[in-house]
């Protein structure tokens, strides 16, 4: 889906405001956001393209206090459509944004939108669908990543390969069913209060934290194909690997609060990362001191890398296949910031949050502060 060109938003042809009796439930579409604006104008088309008509909604843009110009397109937007609304987000992270629109909402029905993500015509519709039929305490749709450019394209390619993500079923499109996870969300407004709402401790990882409370509560979260919406993942290899040592970081905070992992492909990469430090560290005592007694550790460790590598190989080749060919030989390194990103960013927090009594801002500009 290409962006929508950087000119004033206008609604489609399709009426700004709705006058519908007050007997009909009000749908909150909510929208955490911090200098988008790259994104912000493809977002508000998405917005306003939607089939809206029988719905009573409002939508909440809560601005984390964004610097790049996006509060201004967001004020302007606001004057022209009544029904969507900014307000400030001083937290400038996404669970503060989320819930400052929480509390704001008039809806029974709450649907999470972000930025830099565009929506099927009828994203909205078929979340309270979906919601109503299945009686979940949470619903969504699959991430579809769509991105230009060769390492974008890469990324988009990779981030629907089982291999990449541990079999995470949102990246999966085409899978309906229960999940531990889903992308973005619509929620009953009772049901997310009782749950407590978005753990605003949390930088990253703040929806699968909410998701494992409701599903250790009993609810049901569910996945259907038919609620689509078309993310844009990080454009070069750098900025993925940040996101994803940030996931990884944040993941232990999430593990340290509930006690266990939501599933346990969540400590393969850190523990992948940990056994490649220990293989190193067994083999430069043998380099040191001679044949090291550890030798036979370091000799398993490589044979475990080899066959990584070729993982990785064949993975390449595979989503190669799917995409393009040209990508092959990018989509390796593309797969490495995957897979250490998270593992470094894991073991990461491990050791900060072991010790942030005594080291609050070991990383703060690594882990804290949310990027795009």
């Amino acid at each position: 889906m290409s962006r929508a060109d950087q000119a004033p938003v206008r609604a489609a042809g399709r009426p700004a405001a709705v006058n519908l009796p007050e007997t009909v439930p009000i749908v909150s579409i909510i929208v955490p956001c911090r200098n988008e604006a790259k994104s912000i104008h493809a977002f508000l088309h998405s917005l306003l393209s939607q089939e809206l008509d029988g719905i009573r909604w409002e939508a909440i843009v809560a601005d984390g206090m964004s610097v790049d110009g996006t509060r201004d397109v967001l004020l302007q937007f606001s004057k022209e459509h009544p029904q969507v609304r900014m307000i400030d987000n001083p937290g400038h992270i996404a669970s503060t944004g989320l819930n400052a629109c929480i509390r704001e909402a008039k809806g029974d029905i709450l649907i999470r939108m972000d930025v830099h993500t565009e929506y099927k015509s009828d994203y909205v519709r078929c979340c309270v669908q979906v919601l109503k039929q299945t009686n979940a305490a949470n619903v969504g749709g699959a991430c579809v990543a769509v991105q230009s450019g060769y390492v974008g394209r890469a990324i988009a390619g990779a981030f629907h390969s089982a291999f990449a993500v541990g079999g995470a079923q949102w990246h999966q499109t085409g899978y309906e069913g229960p999940v531990d996870t889903v992308h973005l969300g619509c929620w009953r407004r009772e049901v997310l209060e009782q749950a407590g709402c978005f753990d605003e401790s949390l930088v990253r990882n703040q929806d699968d934290e909410l998701n494992l409370r409701l599903s250790r509560a009993g609810g049901l979260i569910w996945q259907s194909p038919d609620i689509v919406s078309w993310y844009h993942p990080r454009s070069s290899l750098g900025a993925l690997f940040r996101q994803y040592f940030q996931y990884g970081h944040w993941k232990v905070a999430v593990i340290r609060k509930h006690r266990l992992p939501a599933s346990w492909r969540h400590l393969v990469p850190g523990a992948f990362v940990l056994g490649n430090l220990m293989v190193f560290a067994a083999a430069l005592l043998g380099v040191m001191f001679g044949r090291s007694p550890l030798s036979w550790f370091t000799t398993a460790g490589i044979a475990a890398d080899i066959l990584y590598a070729a993982a990785v190989l064949a993975a390449s080749g595979i989503v190669a296949r799917k995409t393009d060919w040209r990508l092959f030989p990018v989509l390796p390194l593309v797969f490495l910031c995957f897979h250490f990103g998270y593992g470094l960013g894991f073991i990461s927090g491990l050791w900060h949050f072991s010790t942030v009594g005594q080291r609050e801002r070991f990383h703060r500009n690594a882990v804290t502060e949310q990027s795009r």
